[in-house]
């Protein structure tokens, strides 16, 4: 039986993990862990480095098998604050693996939140009058009017860190992260 540990107690994030590696014989352990990069991730880069580091630090915290952490961002492009999304699997043998998700635009109302320091969450918080949106359908729930939510986003990302580590594994690559 394969230990999974989730760099997360997120609900949307542990759904998300739950869904892919659903109905085999894993154990699947969320764990709160720091992602050891601002509270509100303002790159790509930062936000990949969030969901390594929350990987990592659950694989070694919950002594598992894989770890997967799972974190979200923002991007500023052509002018535009645009949600991101990154994930990364990590094993024992020191393997890392990565992908990105979806991204759409943040309305100028959101994006100026977020610019002037508060988290994407907490923002939408007060734009939507609703609580605990990170929790369950996210900023990409509210901005695809229901036909995505947070957890299908974060499972996209799932199957791709999985297909790769799969693929890494059975073909004899260990793919470690370049420092």
């Amino acid at each position: 039986m394969m230990r999974i540990a989730v760099g997360t107690t997120n609900q949307a994030k542990v759904a998300a993990v739950e869904a892919i590696f659903f109905n085999e014989r894993h154990v699947i352990v969320p764990t709160k862990v720091d992602s050891a990069v601002a509270a509100q991730p303002f790159s790509d880069e930062e936000t990949r480095a969030g969901a390594i580091n929350r990987a990592k630090h659950a694989l070694e915290k919950e002594k598992a098998d894989i770890a997967i952490g799972l974190e979200g961002g923002v991007v500023e492009a052509d002018s535009q604050l645009w949600v991101c999304n990154w994930g990364a699997l990590v094993d024992r043998n020191g393997m890392v693996v990565s992908a990105g998700g979806a991204r759409i635009p943040l309305p100028l109302e959101v994006a100026e939140g977020v610019w002037s320091g508060r988290e994407l969450g907490e923002v939408m918080e007060a734009y939507t009058g609703q609580q605990n949106i990170r929790q369950k359908e996210g900023a990409i729930g509210i901005f695809t009017h229901g036909y995505v939510n947070r957890t299908e986003m974060f499972s996209h990302i799932v199957k791709l860190l999985r297909g790769q580590y799969e693929f890494w594994t059975k073909n004899g690559v260990i793919k470690e992260e370049k420092s």
